[in-house]
């Protein structure tokens, strides 16, 4: 069963299962050459919002010290970080904001559940935009579709400063398993095809 928050804007409520702190643990396995980079590592997720009609991400990781688990495993490195927004696809109206400060004219669109639910793609789902920023000169525009407590993700447009590793493409998976988050995420990156990279499994923590 997933509750909904109340005071929700009615937009959010298909992605309403998202919003919290996740914490967990996470494996990179991913082939550069003939050589398999692999580790696991720790990973803290927040989804949140401020009334507007999208989500606030942010997610930290870390490598774990020479002995996780242990008294003594030794202090946790910090491994990379990204933040972004996530929210339903839809044209913009009037009453939205934007661009830049300008208000919106006239009432804010989809208000209410019934009118939300006039957006549902042909699937009997949402589609999706998220936009990530990494402090390592990339940005990622995802497009894709929920559906119940799942969400896929493909990337429309990789943007990359010219300091920046080589990274063209990513997919993404998101569920809710067992009250648990699981993700996966491929990447095209270092001039190879999209494959496998990273997942994890992150338990709500508030």
């Amino acid at each position: 069963m997933i509750d909904i928050p109340s005071g929700l804007p009615a937009e959010l409520v298909p992605l309403s299962w998202l919003i919290g702190v996740w914490e967990g643990t996470g494996l990179v396995e991913y082939e550069v050459g003939d050589e398999t980079r692999r580790h696991e590592f720790g990973q803290r997720v927040s989804f949140s919002h401020d009334g507007l009609p999208f989500l606030n991400y942010s997610s930290f990781t870390w490598l774990f010290g020479e002995n996780p688990g242990t008294p003594d495993e030794g202090p946790t490195v910090p491994l990379v970080t990204e933040t972004g927004y996530w929210r339903l696809s839809r044209p913009p109206t009037e009453g939205d904001p934007g661009p830049g400060m300008l208000p919106g004219v006239g009432p804010r669109p989809f208000t209410t559940a019934t009118s939300v639910e006039a957006l549902r793609n042909a699937s009997d789902g949402f589609d999706v935009e998220v936009s990530l920023v990494h402090p390592t000169g990339v940005t990622e525009l995802y497009l894709g579709r929920a559906k119940g407590p799942r969400i896929d993700l493909a990337t429309d447009a990789v943007l990359r400063t010219e300091s920046a590793k080589e990274y063209s493409a990513a997919t993404r998976l998101y569920g809710l398993v067992e009250g648990d988050l699981l993700w996966a995420w491929d990447i095209a990156a270092l001039g190879q095809e999209l494959r496998t990279h990273a997942s994890g499994r992150l338990r709500r923590r508030d």
